[in-house]
């Protein structure tokens, strides 16, 4: 990619980001697909043209992260670690308008796989990090630029495996940012007009994936059977799905709500907080989910034939925890399916909250009001997890900052993992100069 001396990130984030989408890193969560050797080496060609040395590092074959340190004017600050993940979620084609692989730029945006979660702001660091080491800027601190594998299975594969086997990399790492943060939502204003809310992600929920395996009596299907784990499954699991996990609002999403009824003048009680939600649109999927515990049931596996009761019946179940509530879930969870299920944990990984102060907070509001100053920045907290997760483990305190200015009618949450995933042109060269402030400033 040839760029003059001058070139601003904004110039090349929307080819950067159409570049990544067209480079398949479907993550099926089994070991199969491509891998993300591919967008890592491209990742650090680009990087290599302005003259940085990044370092690929594979967990297994084509199973690949880049790493890349920026020396700052402060050697003695705590770095900042700014990293996102190169692998995305499989695409049906079949269920999309264009081809989910081809970057397509198209009613002002770049359509596919990726374009919200996360080659988006892949592209606006990559953008960035090119601007500084072409115009030789020395940030005000370290930086540590990661690209991480696997972050769409767990990061065992990717973050966790850098922070097991080569914490070095992140030596004197203090905070973080990544995705599923800095992006607006349009609310109206309790004086008849309307405002942008920047989101800003201080907080995630913790993950318990779970399997329930019933046990009974193997037979024949034309025989009547008291001990069937299929029914016993479907018990259980009835009774998981009917529970009403009881509400309770960590500091994140107090601060954001009250945020938001001052905003908008619409009051709410621990109880009913429908009316002031909806005024989040789309992204009140991720805010409902942090108002309490959650479990879903979104594997099956029973039986092998239609005459032959089966002895064993499992489900696999996504438990998501708030901060504190691990151990609470997982005894309700016992409680709900009963002696007959028994629950093995397959994946499991903590839950966040930092706080919505300090200089690197200000930073970011800074960078964000300076592009639009007349945004409201309010926290909130992400009913999913990132690979902030994995850099806590270190000590590194991680926020959400991936910078958006999107227009009001553009439903833009439930694009992650959705069909017909795009980002605006306009909203990527916004969120570059956003990045591109905070990276000179914090």
């Amino acid at each position: 990619m040839t760029q003059t001396a001058n070139s601003r990130p904004e110039d090349e984030v929307v080819g950067i980001c159409q570049d990544l989408i067209r480079i398949d890193t479907s993550n099926y969560g089994d070991g199969s697909g491509p891998g993300e050797r591919a967008a890592a080496d491209h990742v650090a060609g680009l990087f290599r043209e302005v003259g940085l040395d990044p370092e690929i590092i594979e967990s297994d074959p084509g199973r690949a992260s880049v790493v890349v340190r920026i020396p700052g004017k402060d050697r003695e600050r705590g770095a900042l670690c700014i990293h996102g993940h190169l692998d995305v979620v499989p695409a049906d084609a079949k269920d999309w308008e264009v081809d989910p692989f081809s970057g397509l730029e198209k009613d002002g945006c770049i359509w596919g796989r990726g374009a919200v979660d996360m080659k988006d702001m892949d592209a606006m660091i990559i953008a960035c990090v090119r601007h500084i080491a072409r115009e030789g800027i020395v940030p005000p601190r370290d930086l540590v630029i990661a690209f991480f594998a696997d972050e769409e299975a767990g990061g065992l594969r990717g973050s966790h495996f850098l922070i097991d086997t080569r914490p070095d990399l992140f030596e004197g790492v203090s905070e973080a940012i990544s995705e599923v943060g800095g992006y607006s939502v349009t609310v109206p204003t309790a004086d008849g007009g309307e405002t942008r809310a920047y989101l800003l992600q201080t907080a995630e929920k913790g993950i318990a994936w779970i399997r329930l395996t019933a046990t009974g009596r193997a037979g024949h299907g034309s025989v009547p059977n008291d001990e069937n784990p299929i029914a016993r499954l479907a018990e259980a699991i009835s009774r998981l799905a009917a529970h009403k996990w009881p509400r309770e609002y960590i500091p994140s999403v107090r601060t954001l709500l009250d945020g938001l009824s001052e905003l908008t003048g619409v009051s709410y009680s621990d109880e009913d907080a429908e009316e002031l939600l909806e005024h989040l649109g789309g992204a009140q999927g991720f805010v409902r989910g942090t108002l309490q515990d959650t479990s879903n049931v979104t594997m099956l596996d029973a039986g092998y034939k239609h005459n032959v009761i089966p002895q064993h019946a499992s489900a696999n179940v996504d438990c998501r925890f708030l901060p504190g509530h691990e151990d609470e879930l997982m005894q309700t969870v016992k409680d709900l399916v009963g002696e007959h299920v028994t629950i093995e944990v397959l994946h499991r990984d903590i839950a966040l909250d930092s706080p919505f102060e300090g200089p690197l907070v200000e930073a970011m509001v800074a960078a964000l009001k300076a592009e639009d100053p007349e945004a409201e920045v309010l926290p909130y907290c992400l009913s999913g997890g990132t690979d902030n997760k994995a850099l806590s483990l270190l000590g590194i305190t991680g926020y959400g900052f991936a910078p958006l200015r999107l227009p009001a009618d553009l439903d833009f949450a439930p694009m992650f993992h959705g069909i017909n995933e795009r980002v605006p042109t306009e909203s990527l060269r916004f969120g570059a100069r956003v990045l591109q402030r905070l990276i000179e400033t914090s």
